[in-house]
């Protein structure tokens, strides 16, 4: 069955490269509306070591945007439902589905140095900075999202080293953070951004203690952040079989 899945990407990737896909172990933080896409991209990429990590229950708020959120899945566990999906889609993947939330407190028990590759698609700025602090001491090459809300034009979302990333708050965020901390990142990484930045046309009522405040979003642009991230980690591996 496999081949079969994997038929047209074997094409450009070769038999070697789709063994060396398979071979990398990745984990994915945050499954909302930028990791769910990432993480069925990498899915059907041929990647079948994944791990998956949130902590929330799909709402009906999630519907617009959210890979595995329907008006059938309203509270249900997010990663069970999508761990679900993605094994029909490739039922030989094996897929970590951890109900939990990535803090300082947890940060040791998710091993971060025995993966390949980790991706960040986390929510909260706190736990966003530890988890780039704890990701570059590792071996694990690592991708970040910045802020998928406020956007509209997807000509306008692109990828750059975290340092050089213009016009996100967020990215803005995490380097003040950094700099009054006096703690950086050990090592380079890229992220997906965009320097767009719309306004809500009203203030939500939504609640979120991970939040200020809740900013409007659409699914074609937080799932282009999703599939960006998605293709950095195919990219990577790509270029080694060159």
């Amino acid at each position: 069955m496999n081949e079969s899945i994997f038929g047209r990407q074997e094409l450009l990737f070769g038999r070697d490269g789709m063994e060396l896909v398979a071979s990398k172990k990745v984990i994915v933080f945050g499954v909302g509306g930028v990791g769910s896409w990432c993480a069925e991209s990498l899915i059907r990429s041929g990647v079948v070591n994944l791990t998956i990590v949130d902590s929330d229950r799909v709402s009906i708020t999630n519907v617009n945007r959210q890979l595995m959120a329907t008006t059938k899945t309203i509270d249900c566990v997010k990663v069970e439902v999508l761990k679900q999906r993605l094994l029909e889609i490739n039922p030989s993947a094996s897929i970590n589905a951890i109900e939990g939330v990535y803090n300082v407190q947890t940060s040791a028990s998710f091993q971060l140095s025995s993966y390949d590759y980790i991706i960040d698609a986390i929510d909260s700025l706190k736990d966003k900075a530890n988890l780039i602090l704890e990701a570059t001491k590792t071996n694990a090459i690592f991708y970040s999202s910045m802020g998928a809300a406020l956007k509209m034009d997807p000509s306008r979302i692109s990828t750059a080293e975290f340092w050089k990333v213009k016009g996100c708050p967020l990215a803005a965020a995490l380097r003040r953070k950094f700099k009054h901390n006096k703690t950086f990142p050990s090592k380079k990484f890229k992220c997906v951004y965009s320097d767009e930045l719309l306004q809500n046309k009203y203030k939500s009522t939504e609640h979120d203690d991970r939040k200020a405040q809740i900013n409007g979003s659409i699914m074609h642009a937080t799932a282009i952040f999703g599939l960006t991230l998605s293709s950095l980690v195919l990219q990577d591996i790509y270029k080694s079989i060159q």
